[in-house]
């Protein structure tokens, strides 16, 4: 199963970069993490944040790969424990789809982009910024590998 992480980003930092790819390379091949980033919409005097939220929302979806199980990130989705996590991969994986991870620019997603997605994921109550929660995102993702493939890495 190939996982896209899609979000609404610039280029980050070193250490954002680096933390995000130290786990994606980590990813064993059949759960292979890739990065997609769109750049986020063109502020405006005059545009509003429900114009960016719209266009931004619109570029995650055409960026999602067809026949991929949707789980958007959002404040409000289920705050999943890692093995939690780890069950819901491993029953993915067995479905034969990929799965595209979105997340939203500074305004968040459309909401009705939210609610057809499969899914909703919190990564926590606090609010990260965006190159933080990708490490996070991609931490856990590895953290849930290694718990289905009996590794050590994950204590807990």
């Amino acid at each position: 199963m190939r996982i896209h992480l899609i979000a609404i980003g610039h280029r980050r930092s070193g250490w954002e970069r680096d933390g995000y790819r130290e786990y994606a390379r980590r990813m064993p091949p059949e759960l292979s993490l890739e990065l997609h980033e769109i750049p986020p919409s063109k502020r405006a005097k005059r545009s509003t944040s429900a114009r960016h939220v719209e266009e931004e929302t619109r570029r995650l979806v055409a960026a999602v790969p067809k026949g991929a199980r949707v789980v958007v990130l959002n404040e409000r989705g289920a705050a999943w424990t890692t093995l939690e996590l780890a069950g819901c991969i491993e029953r993915w994986m067995h479905d034969g789809r990929d799965l595209a991870l979105l997340v939203g620019g500074a305004d968040g997603l459309d909401p009705a982009c939210i609610e057809a997605a499969e899914h909703r994921w919190s990564l926590s109550s606090l609010t990260l910024p965006h190159g933080l929660a990708r490490i996070v995102v991609a931490e856990q993702l590895y953290r849930a590998s290694t718990i289905l493939r009996r590794h050590p890495y994950h204590r807990g």
